[in-house]
């Protein structure tokens, strides 16, 4: 399996209070990691260096996170814009928020489009619209035509995977995105990112404290507490024979969802 993002031995401090700490993964080409743990563990915060979306208080102390030969904290703001959206794309824990109220979903996702290189109305439309298809929505030219507040907070959570997959990145990271969702919902999320995987070989990084979606979807799990990482390794393993005791822990404190 081809890696296409790594974490070599990261620490991340917002104010120059160190908050992660020596966190290493391996992501490969459409796997999926699930990274769990109590709020406050950090997790979020490991993702959203890989997006350089730590504000102005927070960087990368130390370590690296490459994707392919590009070390992610040493690009400059104008090549790390030309890596998010088209080669890494970031899916957030409420995608309606992300959206303008008084624009239409298509003319914001064609905007969108539009900064990363010239393409016409019409190209565009076929393109999301046949990305909407291909990822579950038999409705994509309602979707296109709808503002943000016509759609339930399920589906404006799907339109939020479709819109970070229109450049077909080949990473999504995922953070929280099923967190305000009720079970029914959170599985029609679980099951189109899990067909973006299929249909495009994406490989996801999805965090969450809910430790079904991640038996669901997960191939390997990073389990952190206190900006650490406390285990890391196959999902079966992780989930079904924890070695630490406050993994053990964490996995019984949650329900799970059946596949």
């Amino acid at each position: 399996m081809a890696e296409v993002l790594r974490y070599d031995h990261v620490y991340i401090s917002y104010n120059a209070r160190r908050v992660v700490e020596d966190v290493s993964f391996t992501l490969g080409q459409g796997e999926i990691l699930g990274i769990v743990g109590e709020s406050g563990s950090g997790k979020s915060t490991v993702i959203k260096a890989a997006m350089g979306l730590l504000g102005p208080t927070g960087q990368v102390t130390r370590g690296d996170i490459w994707y392919g030969d590009r070390d992610i904290p040493d690009l400059t703001p104008a090549q790390a814009r030309k890596l998010n959206g088209p080669e890494i794309s970031m899916i957030f824990q409420s995608a309606g928020a992300s959206f303008c109220p008084i624009r239409t979903v298509g003319a914001q996702l064609y905007e969108a489009m539009r900064e990363h290189g010239p393409i016409t109305r019409w190209a565009f439309e076929q393109r999301a619209l046949g990305l909407l298809q291909k990822i579950g929505f038999e409705d994509g030219r309602r979707i296109l035509d709808s503002y943000p507040f016509e759609l339930s907070g399920g589906m404006q959570q799907r339109v939020g995977i479709a819109a970070a997959m229109l450049m077909t990145p080949r990473v999504l990271l995922a953070d929280e995105p099923t967190s305000a969702l009720d079970v029914s919902v959170q599985k029609q999320v679980v099951e189109e990112m899990l067909k973006v995987r299929e249909v495009f070989g994406t490989a996801i990084v999805i965090v969450t404290h809910n430790i079904g979606v991640v038996g669901a979807m997960a191939d390997n799990v990073l389990v952190m507490k206190d900006g650490k990482t406390v285990e890391y390794g196959p999902a079966e393993m992780v989930l079904e024979h924890p070695r630490e005791e406050y993994t053990r822990t964490l996995m019984a404190a949650v329900p799970r969802l059946r596949r």
